[in-house]
């Protein structure tokens, strides 16, 4: 069986991704300035979100079976667990782990940039199997 991670598709996946990732990482920066930081992290994935299924679906699942709101749906089941990781992650690094080691500099960036590539993979495997089933 071929690796998976060393795939077109999968590079293609991280390309999008980084994209929807920036806008992620962008928005919460905006939010920031408005809501809480953890407010802010939940909204800024969401803007992400939608950004990620759009692309992912025009330029990595391109030969999905599944229906547009089929796909919407698992996406969003998918991204809803990938949410959680992102935040508990941005959460324990910001409030327990980086002031544990007095990093105080860049703390919610650093926390939520950590948070937002952890679950990288898991989300693939959902999307591939589920979200663009081919």
């Amino acid at each position: 069986m071929p690796n998976i991670y060393a795939s077109r598709q999968f590079v293609m996946f991280l390309c999008t991704g980084g994209f929807a990732a920036a806008v992620n990482f962008g928005s919460r920066i905006f939010f920031s300035q408005y809501v809480s930081f953890s407010t802010a992290i939940v909204l800024a994935y969401l803007m992400g979100m939608v950004t990620a299924f759009a692309l992912a679906r025009v330029f990595v699942f391109t030969d999905s079976k599944n229906s547009v709101v089929r796909s919407a749906f698992y996406f969003t089941l998918i991204n809803i667990a990938a949410i959680a990781q992102t935040w508990i992650v941005s959460m324990l690094l910001a409030y327990y782990i980086l002031p544990f080691f007095n990093i105080s500099k860049y703390i919610h960036e650093i926390s939520h940039l950590i948070g937002v590539l952890v679950p990288v993979f898991t989300s693939f495997i959902g999307h591939k199997s589920l979200s663009f089933r081919e």
